[in-house]
């Protein structure tokens, strides 16, 4: 079954905005790994659910093509709109049925993304499309991120903590998988040489507004926006003021410390 969560314009342009692009820390663990396995050349990445494109441009200068799928056009249009990379295509589609003859991929990616695909038909086809010691490198952060401002650090902690609280009810089965660091699709993973990274700590320094624009983008705020439209607004508008009232500032763009921690599953086909 494909998940049809992501598609409407607003929530694409608020994916490209807020989302926090993979860290380039990363991005070398994956690269290091595809070398070790891999000969070169690395002519082609593949970007499964790549959404508007953060990943698929973090791997460009990296390869000779990127392809970037997703199912989602309006997420495809803001990638694409994104000038600079002329070695990136993207195209609509699916994890589950990739347009790519058979051995022909050299590293597959997927950011915030493996959660929900079909596990068995996604890793029949990663199977069928990689190469002979290409690589699949599916990655995401836990949903356990912390805030850092002066002392009130952890008030804003909690507050982040009841605004999830609230959408509990809206937690599908797959952001529940995400939240295990992919721990049953890493089992189910048919390659012998595999491995799973559960921590790697990132900090970023960015605006309240943006930390507020990134909890928008959960999805589990969409379903709850998508049933109860009033309520999410106001849950938003008060999880901003009570940022601002905790930090002792008026201004929206005050910055402030976050800690994620990524995993990374990492797995190479055998030659």
């Amino acid at each position: 079954m494909t998940h049809r969560l992501f598609e409407e314009k607003h929530h694409a342009s608020i994916y490209q905005r807020y989302r926090f692009v993979p860290p380039e820390e990363i991005r070398d663990i994956i690269l290091q790994y595809l070398e070790r396995k891999k000969a070169q050349p690395h002519a082609l990445a593949v970007d499964l659910g790549c959404g508007t494109g953060q990943n698929s441009r973090l791997m460009a200068p990296h390869f000779q093509e990127v392809v970037g799928i997703d199912i989602s056009e309006c997420q495809l249009e803001e990638a694409r709109a994104v000038a600079g990379f002329n070695n990136i295509t993207y195209r609509k589609g699916t994890a589950e049925e990739l347009p790519f003859p058979d051995g022909s991929v050299d590293l597959l990616t997927a950011a915030s993304a493996a959660h929900w695909f079909d596990q068995q038909r996604f890793l029949l086809e990663a199977g069928r499309v990689l190469k002979p010691c290409g690589c699949m490198a599916l990655l995401g952060f836990a949903d356990n991120f912390r805030l850092h401002y002066c002392s009130c650090g952890d008030r804003l902690t909690d507050i982040c903590d009841e605004f999830k609280k609230v959408l509990l009810p809206y937690t599908s089965t797959q952001v529940a998988v995400s939240n295990t660091k992919l721990r049953e699709l890493y089992a189910a993973i048919p390659f012998p040489d595999k491995e799973r990274i559960e921590c790697i700590p990132l900090k970023q320094q960015i605006s309240v507004r943006n930390i507020v624009g990134f909890m928008e983008s959960f999805s589990t705020y969409q379903a709850f926006q998508r049933a109860e439209p009033d309520a999410a607004t106001a849950l938003l508008q008060r999880t901003l003021d009570r940022f601002l009232k905790e930090m002792g500032v008026t201004s929206p763009d005050t910055l402030i410390e976050v800690t994620l921690e990524y995993f990374c599953v990492l797995a190479s086909k055998p030659e």
